[in-house]
């Protein structure tokens, strides 16, 4: 069984996801949402079920998010995980541990049967490649080794949110002396939600994105924020940072299923030496942790580099060690090369030993 849910079918799209156990908020509708206004491509749910019977047992159940994307040529597309982290989330393999080689290859049985209809189902819908960013928390990049060509990069950081010990016990002496020093500032961290709050969050992320000659695309309308705070009502929350009765410092939180999500964030440079998102961050911990959530993703450095924002990241844990992985997959290789020419003959400055993927979009 195959089907493609549409974001027209957020209501059984977000029901779908739900009855998968180990689902974050990066597969539910609302979260899509806000990067279709964004620009983004059309998002897409694929779903998967070697059963024909949805009820029956001993089946393998897959389901996959994606951003389908106009190209130059009409008629063809191409695909991508939507901004964050995604990858195929699947239900239903063997337990190896149990009988190695007997369950290893039953799974590989069953894996290469999704791959095989998810390709033929992209062929199909005129979608030429994909390109995909694995989720490090779901460790979904594993599994798919066998019938994709799966490239690890950096690591990511995540926070235990087990106890209120175990996050102060995990984060880096001289982060708790950052933190101890922004409480001694006098910052004060305050959270909530609100259309107001965004006002705020975009007045300081601009400026910032003005500051570092950011690329056109890290610049969100009013409407992307009014998504988040419509499609996500239920899955977001703001935290932010007051000195002397001014907001400093300010991130948007986003959660679901037990995970919580760095998502977006911006402080003010003049206030950088008080620590506030230092303070923050240590407080939306605590935070999580009093409502029940298991982690706390912060992600990892720029392009998965072990930059100055990993090390910042890695000082909230210490004992952190997440694979990111991507993929890039090439559905027909003839429609591909085509739109590679077709980018060529328009562009005489167009590089085609670039490593960029998909190529003619470089």
């Amino acid at each position: 069984m195959i089907k493609i849910y549409s974001i027209e079918e957020a209501k059984k799209w977000d029901e779908l996801v739900r009855t998968f156990a180990n689902y974050d908020v990066y597969y539910l509708s609302g979260y899509v949402k806000a990067f279709q206004i964004h620009g983004d491509g059309e998002p897409q749910l694929f779903y998967y079920n070697s059963n024909e019977d949805v009820n029956a047992k001993g089946g393998l159940r897959g389901i996959y998010v994606y951003m389908k994307r106009m190209t130059a040529i009409e008629g063809m597309y191409d695909s991508i995980t939507p901004y964050g982290y995604g990858g195929f989330l699947i239900e239903g393999l063997e337990d190896e541990n149990s009988d190695s080689n007997q369950n290893s290859n039953s799974n590989e049985g069953k894996l290469r049967a999704l791959w095989t209809a998810y390709v033929r189902k992209m062929k199909e819908e005129n979608i030429v490649d994909n390109f995909v960013r694995y989720h490090p928390m779901l460790a979904n990049a594993v599994s798919m080794k066998v019938c994709s060509d799966v490239i690890d990069l950096g690591k990511t950081v995540a926070m235990d949110l087990a106890s209120e010990d175990v996050i102060w016990m995990n984060i880096h002496s001289k982060n708790r002396n950052m933190i101890r020093k922004a409480e001694k500032n006098g910052i004060e961290i305050k959270h909530g939600r609100g259309l107001e709050l965004f006002d705020e969050f975009i007045k300081i992320y601009n400026a910032i994105m003005d500051r570092d000659n950011a690329e056109e695309y890290y610049y969100f309308e009013p409407e992307f924020y009014n998504s988040i705070h419509e499609d996500l009502n239920d899955n977001y929350e703001m935290f932010w940072a007051e000195y002397e009765g001014k907001i400093i410092a300010m991130s948007i939180m986003i959660f679901a299923n037990g995970r919580l999500n760095y998502h977006l964030s911006c402080s003010d440079i003049e206030y950088r030496n008080l620590a506030p998102s230092n303070l923050l961050l240590y407080k939306a911990a605590m935070w999580g942790c009093e409502k029940g959530m298991k982690t706390f993703h912060l992600g990892g450095g720029v392009g998965s580099d072990e930059d100055n924002l990993f090390k910042f990241k890695i000082a909230f844990n210490r004992f952190s060690n997440y694979q990111f992985s991507i993929a890039k997959h090439v559905f027909d290789q003839s429609r591909y090369d085509e739109l590679v020419a077709e980018r060529a003959a328009r562009d005489i400055e167009f590089n085609q030993e670039s490593k960029f993927f998909p190529l003619y979009r470089s």
